[in-house]
């Protein structure tokens, strides 16, 4: 339940239309409904702004399908995140209407179309076609919370020119996410370059000496170029959502 619905809700109530009674009912999943193996917490829109994000991750369809339909019954967008196709194929003989989006590993139900309440335009930039299921997911994430988003991919330093030739799109955005694996050197050269806020993410893609991350990870908390922020491994909803926030500013 959102701060629209509240105060929809109160103004019912004011004008004789909603009982009290009808009004408690309506409340009383707030600030959380227990699944019994989950607690949904439908608090979470009016603390950030944005309904509470499953994690199809470890969770088993049955679980995810009774998490999205209690989000559905407060009508709250739902997004899954970490969800494979071959998970989403079960999940959906279970709960009906959820879209995949399937380069983003992710699904998503609109109940209300998203408005878009971001300042400026937040810029998804990786560094090679490896890295694009991270980047996706941050691009589905902002989008969902209310963004304009566009997409800079396959430009990493390896052919440095190719940034280079995108300036101006890097230029007029307000929150740049800068994704990449292998040495993670992208961020700090997009940092370098302009006088806007990055979130660095480092991905899993590389080769052994990469640590399934972990060196484009130091490399990223390493960065000389200032105003360089870093979240975990892979983590483009982190990301997502961090530029999400900032762009309400």
């Amino acid at each position: 339940m959102d701060p629209a619905q509240i105060v929809e809700l109160l103004k019912g109530v004011r004008r004789g239309k909603v009982s009290v009674p009808q009004a408690v009912a309506r409340l009383r999943h707030l600030p959380f409904e227990d699944l019994g193996f989950a607690k949904i917490d439908h608090h979470r829109t009016l603390r950030q702004g944005f309904p509470e994000v499953v994690m199809g991750q470890g969770k088993e369809p049955k679980q995810i399908a009774a998490i999205v339909r209690a989000l559905r019954r407060r009508k709250a967008n739902v997004l899954v995140t970490r969800l494979s196709a071959e998970k989403m194929s079960m999940v959906k003989k279970l709960v009906s209407g959820l879209k995949y989006h399937p380069a983003a590993r992710a699904a998503t139900w609109v109940w209300k179309p998203t408005k878009i309440i971001g300042k400026g335009t937040v810029l998804v930039v990786c560094a090679g076609t490896s890295d694009i299921p991270v980047a996706e997911e941050a691009v589905l994430t902002a989008a969902m919370m209310g963004n304009r988003v566009e997409r800079l991919f396959d430009v990493g330093v390896a052919g440095i020119h190719r940034l280079l030739d995108n300036r101006q799109q890097l230029y007029a955005a307000s929150v740049v996410v800068v994704i990449a694996g292998m040495e993670g050197a992208l961020p700090s050269v997009v940092g370098g370059l302009i006088d806007k806020p990055v979130i660095a993410v480092p991905t899993s893609v590389g080769y052994g000496a990469s640590l399934n991350g972990i060196a484009a990870l130091l490399g990223m908390l390493n960065s000389c170029a200032a105003g360089v922020t870093v979240v975990n491994i892979d983590n483009g909803f982190g990301a997502g959502f961090a530029a999400s926030l900032i762009n309400r500013v």
